[in-house]
């Protein structure tokens, strides 16, 4: 048995103070060099794998999560990160040059800097209670800001180990840990931050948001949404099936990323239920609740809010619907739905509930899919090429995996966001640097360009028809919209429009030409 840290709540009168020690730790410049930043990325590599028995512990109370899913999405997830981003950081901090620079700026040095934004906020989910603390938390390291990380309190193992990472792996001048519930995570808002990173429902988000909002502080919101898998009557019903129920049984299903429903073409329904119950015979051949496999929910309110949505629900169980309240057990359960208002639906169950809709076709899949969530985290197309290809471009998300259950999202160095209500903003990999990175343009002005500079300056009699001459770009496009083709344009393209389309006629003209020469030359011969 691994010995754990204990939670404890920070007393809320000490937030102030240790919010205002570790802005000045920014202020004075600590976390700003290239070295500080590589030295507390690799400290905190090696605390994560001195600590990888802890924190797989914490994952098992918090969560009854499997070892395995512990290192795939935890402890390796974010130890690998650590050595990509230390690998690349002295990459990602050099100063760029900007593209599209007029030639008569390019004196001026033209070049993007990469700031740290300052002090920072995350704010962790309890789900996947290590990777979404210490994945943003990598990130801002790695821009250079200092860091105060509000764990989640539902997963209180999870909470103190992370402090306990950062107690004996960081500098605590410029990094902290606070923990508690709301009236801490209260204090923490009334503070002044240079970011705020959260991660998890959208009620607090929308919170979170508005108070960020007094203080003109930006924000990363990392929520949910009520993600549509869809399963046409081209798809494979046995791959669909699959793939689905694994998306729906990893972390049992408190994943914000995994499909909340599945709208399936009424001429696949019935393979495709026949092929779910296979997938969960195979997954778990003694049973989801025998197997060392399958984790819990995470506490007994987030249990019953999930049992009243299957009790409240009009559909009909198709598989599974066993539950254990004294475990937080629920069964990865299948219901038929027909109604959008169903309870299932109205909301994100964020567990292993599983509702199927049939549909007639495609594009009442995709009416359905926009008509109950307009902007998911995530959208999950079956079928063949042109069905894939029609709910991308008809169905708006944070991201999308095509043939598969949220397979984007395990790509740790794809960035990663939501759009419109499923969030804003976007980490992992090169994302997370950038996330808490400000972009800063600079130009320097020699002193040699002063004369060309004059016309700048009043007084500016006669000085208007000349700097118009000087910058005033003209269109290549007529009042009616259409594009000007100039003569040598068209020779050079020969009326293709594109130097690609050029190239291919000059080239058919070439054959034609030596064809014709061939030709002649045949001809000619006696």
């Amino acid at each position: 048995m691994v010995q754990l840290p204990t939670f404890e709540h920070t007393p809320v009168e000490t937030i102030p103070a240790i919010a205002a020690g570790v802005r000045r730790a920014y202020l004075d410049h600590k976390t700003r060099p290239l070295e500080w930043r590589l030295k507390q990325l690799r400290s905190l590599y090696w605390g994560l794998k001195d600590n990888e028995a802890a924190i797989m512990e914490a994952c098992r109370l918090d969560l009854g999560k499997p070892d395995y899913e512990t290192y795939l999405t935890e402890c390796g997830w974010c130890a690998n990160d650590i050595i990509f981003t230390t690998q690349n950081l002295e990459k990602w901090m050099k100063d760029e040059s900007p593209p599209d620079i007029p030639l008569m700026n390019k004196a001026l040095s033209p070049r993007i800097r990469k700031d740290p934004l300052g002090t920072v906020l995350v704010i962790g989910a309890y789900n996947f209670p290590i990777q979404l603390s210490l994945g943003p938390v990598i990130g801002a390291i790695a821009a250079g800001c200092s860091v105060i990380l509000k764990p989640s309190e539902n997963a209180p193992h999870a909470a103190a180990v992370l402090q306990h990472l950062f107690e004996t792996t960081l500098d605590p001048s410029a990094y902290r840990v606070i923990q508690g519930a709301i009236p801490e995570t209260t204090a923490l808002l009334n503070e002044k931050w240079d970011k705020i990173f959260y991660t998890g429902s959208a009620g607090v988000g929308t919170i979170i948001a508005k108070k960020a909002a007094e203080t003109l502080t930006p924000v990363c919101l990392e929520l949910g949404g009520r993600n549509p898998a869809i399963v046409t009557k081209h798809a494979d019903p046995r791959l669909a099936a699959r793939r689905l129920a694994w998306a729906k049984i990893m972390n049992a299903g408190q994943v914000c990323v995994s499909q909340n429903w599945i709208l399936v073409d009424k001429e696949i329904l019935p393979a495709f239920v026949e092929e779910l119950k296979k997938a969960f015979a195979e997954y778990f051949p003694n049973g989801a609740k025998n197997s060392p496999d399958y984790g819990r929910i995470v506490n007994n309110r987030q249990w019953s809010r999930l049992k009243k949505m299957l009790d409240d629900s009009k559909g009909r169980i198709l598989i599974g619907g066993t539950m254990d309240e004294a475990e937080r057990f629920l069964e990865p359960t299948v219901v038929q739905v027909d109604d959008v208002k169903d309870s299932l639906l109205v909301d994100e169950s964020f567990g292993p509930l599983i509702p199927v809709y049939p549909v007639q076709d495609l594009d009442e899949a995709i009416k359905l899919a926009n008509d109950v969530h307009d902007t998911p985290l995530g959208v999950y197309p079956f079928g063949n090429k042109a069905e894939t290809d029609k709910v991308l471009a008809e169905v708006r998300s944070g991201g999308a995996s095509v043939n598969d259950g949220f397979f984007h999202a395990s790509i740790p160095t794809l960035p990663f966001g939501g759009v419109g209500s499923s969030g804003t903003g976007a980490y992992r990999g090169r994302s997370s640097f950038e996330c808490f990175t400000h972009r800063r343009s600079i130009t320097t002005t020699p002193g040699w360009l002063e004369g060309m500079l004059k016309i700048r300056y009043p007084p500016y009699a006669g000085k208007l028809a000349r700097y118009k001459k000087m910058q005033e770009l003209k269109p290549d496009f007529d009042r009616a919209g259409r594009v000007k083709v100039g003569l040598l344009k068209w020779l050079l393209s020969l009326g293709a429009g594109s130097g690609k389309g050029g190239l291919t006629r000059w080239f058919l003209v070439a054959l034609f030409a030596l064809g014709v020469k061939q030709y002649l030359a045949k001809q000619s011969k006696p």
